[in-house]
């Protein structure tokens, strides 16, 4: 992805825009919380004025939605704050309508935001990938053990949609009052975070309040961390969350990926050695999923995962 790092940025500074896109009627306001520039995939905090209304419709890229505030409905169906959507390109969703005005964090994953009136799902839609989920009602809290290694205690997570084939992921996540971590650590991924509640610390930024946000790539040092009175947060990555533990700040992310390679060239010899190779095979041909792109980590041809 081509979003640049954003860290920190708190959105309670910042105005609402008015969303004047093609496909969207009055009353739906936004602010960008980081942004492709390339694709048009983005991240927002939005707000749905009272009386807003939206026809049955889809998008062209997939959508993700989280209720901060307030309620929407669907099809009659009502959705208060903690309620989660992935919605796959092309599926369509039933009317939308917000009685009494809500806010929403609001995600588009692989193209700009888009609404095409349509209560029939696209031919290649995959359905069977729609999630609906109260976050706060339906799920319990677990340790954070899909992570590895693992972090510090303390940090619990609801885990709200997983991509099969990539791992991304997208989670809430909560840190206990005067949790802490004294390391630093990175990522193969890019990874993104809103505070919904609480405040955080953390050594290369300082404290992180209520309505802040990251996005952060590949590779980016950060830590140590801390906490005094707890945080409910958001967050996402675009593929498998490794932890990459040490104690300098002050590596580069050139370095911090030459000791990621280092740790696949001990671990998995043969793996590193067939990726190296200059024979072609650095060029993967999947026949399970032939239509993957490994450049840009999507599924072509207007598929959805």
């Amino acid at each position: 992805m081509a979003r640049p790092h954003i860290e920190p940025l708190v959105d309670r500074d910042m105005p609402f825009r008015r969303m004047t896109l093609p496909g969207f009627p009055k009353g739906m306001h936004y602010k960008m919380l980081s942004l492709d520039p390339d694709t048009g995939a983005c991240s927002m905090t939005v707000r749905f004025d009272a009386g807003f209304r939206l026809p049955p419709g889809m998008s062209y890229s997939e959508m993700e939605l989280f209720v901060t505030s307030g309620a929407v409905h669907f099809g009659g169906e009502k959705y208060g704050k903690g309620n989660f959507f992935f919605v796959p390109a092309g599926v369509s969703m039933p009317a939308m309508s917000v009685p009494r005005g809500a806010e929403a964090l609001m995600f588009y994953n692989y193209g700009e935001p888009s609404f095409l009136e349509s209560d029939e799902d696209h031919p290649r839609a995959r359905r069977e990938q729609l999630v609906m989920v109260n976050a706060y009602e339906g799920l319990q809290w677990k340790a954070a053990d899909f992570i590895r290694p693992s972090v510090a205690p303390g940090c619990m997570i609801k885990m709200l949609r997983s991509d099969p084939l990539t791992h991304a992921h997208s989670l809430l996540y909560c840190m206990t009052p005067n949790y802490w971590q004294d390391n630093i650590s990175y990522h193969d991924c890019c990874e993104e975070s809103y505070h919904i509640y609480g405040t955080s610390w953390m050594m290369q930024f300082g404290n992180l309040p209520t309505g802040g946000y990251f996005w952060r790539p590949e590779y980016i040092n950060h830590g140590a961390f801390a906490s005094e009175l707890g945080v409910l947060g958001f967050g996402r990555t675009d593929s498998q969350l490794h932890n990459y533990f040490h104690f300098n700040p002050w590596t580069s992310p050139d370095e911090n990926r030459e000791r990621a390679a280092a740790q696949w060239a001990r671990n998995k010899p043969r793996l590193y050695e067939w990726v190296r190779s200059p024979d072609g095979h650095n060029h993967p041909h999947d026949f399970e999923h032939p239509g993957f792109d490994y450049v840009e980590g999507e599924l072509k041809d207007g598929q959805s995962r």
